[in-house]
């Protein structure tokens, strides 16, 4: 994705915000808006948005378990069912 095709200034957005809006939700693009020669504000399509957070969950999600390796702060597959089955043998058993 490149950005430097989509930066415009705020007043640009101001006088054609329909038209940005339109242009970032059918082509999924990202557009950044500046203000006084700065980069304030990133507009993305919400697809294109619920995609990142979906994917910044996984990379948090792999690198605690990353962690909890390198910790040695894990137990075995093989572990963890042998104590699923005695649980499930103990609810019936009661």
């Amino acid at each position: 994705m490149k950005l430097s095709n989509g930066v415009k200034p705020i007043s640009y957005f101001k006088a054609h915000a329909s038209e940005v809006i339109n242009d970032v939700v059918e082509n999924r693009n990202t557009m950044v808006i500046t203000q006084n020669g700065e980069a304030k504000v990133v507009l993305q399509d919400i697809r294109s948005y619920e995609q990142m957070q979906e994917s910044l969950a996984l990379l948090k999600i792999l690198a605690l378990s990353t962690k909890s390796i390198n910790e040695d702060n894990f137990r075995s597959a093989n572990d963890a069912f042998s104590d699923l089955d005695c649980k499930i043998a103990d609810r019936e058993r009661s």
